[in-house]
């Protein structure tokens, strides 16, 4: 077991022995001083692990110590001692980013406590995150030989993400391969799962089925035009369910989550399809019959998503709300800013639409800059970037600003991703769409039954080009590679973040009401 070290200023030193004995005989090395000025020039010639510091010493005090201490070694942790409940002096201590503050007259226990959660914290946090885990584990996979509902789903997968979270948190690689065999096992269930019921969820609306994308804005939203004075729908694109639980706490220091739900994202599991299918209130066949004018089939060079505006305004016409609304795309962090500036004049509509593509741009970005897939080559750093970029965008502005009144927030997305691994060969001529989760065309050929068929487009609410138009989805972590090029094909996006097919990952997706702390 390591031992660590610990420097311990106090004017009354020889006082503290049996407190320094408690602490050797339980594993640490203990180096006493009796003034500040002492305990300075040992921190700066010696490793200690930790310093504990008499507040009020002769000569320089604990908090001249402290400061001199954090200016040569920012990173050591401080505990600061004293019989001074004065609160000036703690916020002092505070702001110099000290690691505990203690009152005297101390016990041993409280020094051991004290160490344990600095220098112990990690160690400890671990072996507990595993025990937790593998108890858990059980559980899970007793779960998964079930046949579970589609609330069931949702709640293994916020499990299987709880603990990936968790692990992440306590840097624990230990149980991160059993985790991620469990999340494997779990996405072949689903897909089974999905294969077995998607068609009927859209068919039969008598039958137990989740909110799908077409029913978000009639089920969560418009309720809320009725009881609120102001909303507003933020639309992040392609944001999974563990990018929400990373940006939670900091959208939790302005806002009350009221409501934390999931729901599943349509197929194909993209921004043609999925988002349009929110904005419009229908199923992609049903827009195209429906909105000649606004939908753009696969062979359209045009943009598949330009006209969401229109579809939420006949949306809103169709169900009778005759209200002011605004629609913002922000694509571009210049657009982004604008807005931000201009938030106070939404005000007074009675709902605001934001879509914020920087996430959908992140995993793009992801396959095609060589630097993006340096800096996320895993599901651990792609939360970290996303978390990065949520801090110092201006969609966090937009929120803070939003939180300064008193203001309905509802924050979702329109599907998700998942990292591809395996790739799944399938042939297709040039009319072919190039999405690797999913293709749409004519006599696509591939082997093997390791995919989802809609081989009657029409029962999955899905346009057809043509009499043979059928769609095949990737599922799992497959992705769709055709075999001339294959070996480019497989090196340029196996492990890159995909989206379009079914999976846990791309169709369970997070949708929050908040109400702001201010109100």
């Amino acid at each position: 077991m390591q031992r660590y070290t610990i420097l311990w200023a106090d004017d009354e030193i020889d006082l503290l022995k049996p407190h320094i004995l408690f602490l050797q005989q339980r594993g640490y090395d203990i180096t006493p001083v009796n003034n500040g000025a002492e305990a300075v020039e040992l921190s700066e010639s010696k490793h200690f692990d930790v310093v504990f510091l008499d507040e009020h010493m002769p000569g320089t005090s604990g908090l001249e110590a402290l400061t001199q201490i954090k200016n040569s070694k920012p990173n050591l942790p401080v505990v600061m001692i004293t019989k001074n409940e004065e609160e000036r002096i703690m916020e002092e201590a505070i702001g110099a980013k000290i690691e505990d503050y203690l009152i005297k007259p101390i016990n041993p226990s409280q020094i051991l406590l004290s160490v344990k959660k600095i220098l112990d914290n990690k160690r400890l946090v671990m072996e507990k995150t595993n025990l937790g885990y593998q108890q858990e584990f059980g559980k899970i996979g007793m779960a998964l030989l079930d046949n579970m509902n589609h609330e069931q789903w949702a709640d293994i997968y916020k499990k299987l993400i709880f603990w990936e979270l968790q692990m992440d948190e306590a840097d624990n690689h230990d149980m991160a391969d059993v985790l991620e065999s469990q999340k494997v096992e779990a996405n072949t269930n689903f897909c089974r799962f999905i294969k077995k019921n998607y068609e009927g969820w859209l068919n039969n609306p008598n039958i137990e089925r989740p909110l799908l994308s077409h029913q978000l804005i009639k089920k969560k939203v418009f309720p809320e035009l009725q009881n609120n004075a102001c909303t507003f729908l933020i639309v992040i694109d392609n944001l999974r369910y563990d990018q929400w639980k990373t940006l939670e706490p900091i959208i939790g220091e302005f806002y009350n989550i009221d409501q934390e739900e999931t729901y599943y994202s349509i197929l194909p599991t993209t921004t043609a399809y999925a988002r349009n299918a929110i904005f419009s209130g229908m199923l992609p066949s049903e827009m195209e019959r429906t909105h000649p004018d606004l939908w753009k089939g696969e062979d359209d060079d045009e943009g598949k998503n330009n006209f969401e505006e229109e579809f939420l305004a006949r949306q809103l016409k169709r169900n009778n709300l005759n209200i002011k609304f605004s629609y913002h795309k922000i694509k571009q962090l210049e657009e982004g800013r604008n807005l931000a500036d201009s938030v106070n004049n939404l005000f007074g509509n009675k709902l605001n639409v934001i879509v914020y593509n920087f996430v959908d741009m992140l995993s793009h970005a992801r396959t095609d800059m060589a630097m993006i897939r340096e800096l996320a080559p895993d599901e651990a750093a792609y939360r970290s970037i996303t978390k990065s970029w949520f801090i110092h965008s201006p969609l966090l502005e937009i929120i803070k600003k939003i939180a300064e009144k008193k203001i309905k927030l509802i924050i979702t997305t329109d599907h998700g991703t998942i990292r591809v691994k395996r790739p799944f060969k399938i042939v297709g001529d040039k009319s072919v769409n190039t999405n690797l989760r999913y293709k749409q065309g004519k006599n696509l050929g591939y082997e093997g039954d390791k995919v989802m068929e809609a081989l009657k487009p029409e029962r999955y609410f899905l346009p057809k080009q043509n009499v043979s138009t059928s769609y095949v989805f990737a599922i799992e972590d497959q992705f769709f590679a055709y075999p001339n090029n294959y070996n480019y094909y497989v090196n340029f996006y196996k492990d890159t973040f995909q989206h379009g097919g079914v999976s846990l990952e791309e169709m369970i997706i997070p949708v929050i009401s908040l109400t702001s702390k201010n109100g």
